[in-house]
């Protein structure tokens, strides 16, 4: 992705915001298990920033953990929806490349589907500044579970569709593309889970992607309209199982 291209797809999301909060895949209470295990202490009581919280869906369950959260967004619009849903708790504007946090004053740093929207050469020496010692950086990715036949099915109409390649997408989700200089040292853990949503719901939920949202009107709603009648025959109860395997990376800080 060109850094053009990056810039485009993040900002796609501002006018989507309400469509990405209301559908949108949320994350397990086994992920958050799986970043206390690896950061070797508890969410509850933390000082916690979630960088690039869009419309809050991360941001709200580490509240609900128990973590002394702030939110950190870029985006008009996502931050506007934010406000919306979560009054109680606050948000900054900015972004992951120039941090507006203290030296030394978080114990966890979170990015949920947020870090490739950065410059890790920028990123990763914002975190270490911003991280307490022995603070840790989780970031984490919904992916699609393509072991399961009708996801990859999907997954390689939207290859074709769109020239990407989702198994490619996820294969890079590794600490060399996350931290290409090489200063933290990166633990990895896959959570699968599921969930089970109405037809409309999950082509709501394709919608609000970025690749979607840079495209024309017409050439996304030819596309929906496609994997609508796919769907439909796949399931003919209407309703979706959508499968992710969460992949988490978590580094300390030194």
């Amino acid at each position: 992705m060109t850094a053009s291209s990056r810039t485009s797809r993040a900002q796609s999301f501002n006018a989507a915001a309400a469509q990405y909060a209301a559908n949108r895949p949320s994350y397990p209470p086994a992920l958050f298990d799986a970043m206390e295990d690896l950061a070797g202490h508890l969410l509850t009581g933390a000082r916690v920033a979630d960088i690039g919280a869009g419309t809050g869906i991360a941001t709200a369950l580490l509240h609900a953990r128990g973590a002394d959260v702030v939110a950190v967004e870029p985006g008009d619009g996502m931050a506007a929806q934010f406000r919306r849903a979560h009054p109680g708790i606050p948000i900054i504007r900015g972004d992951g490349n120039t941090l507006p946090l203290a030296t030394s004053s978080a114990d966890f740093l979170t990015y949920a589907q947020a870090w490739h929207w950065t410059d890790p050469a920028q990123a990763v020496p914002e975190a270490i500044r911003v991280l307490r010692p022995g603070g840790a950086l989780a970031l984490w990715w919904n992916t699609d579970a393509l072991d399961v036949p009708w996801i990859a099915e999907a997954a390689d109409r939207t290859g074709r569709y769109f020239g990407v390649n989702v198994p490619a997408e996820k294969r890079a989700v590794n600490a060399q593309v996350v931290d290409p200089t090489g200063r933290l040292d990166f633990a990895r853990r896959e959570v699968r889970w599921s969930r089970r949503v109405p037809i409309d719901t999950h082509l709501a939920n394709l919608g609000s992607h970025s690749v979607l949202l840079v495209q024309s009107e017409e050439t996304s709603a030819a596309f929906l309209a496609e994997e609508r009648n796919h769907l439909t025959k796949a399931f003919p109860d209407g309703i979706v199982e959508e499968v992710y395997d969460v992949i988490l990376l978590l580094a300390t800080n030194p």
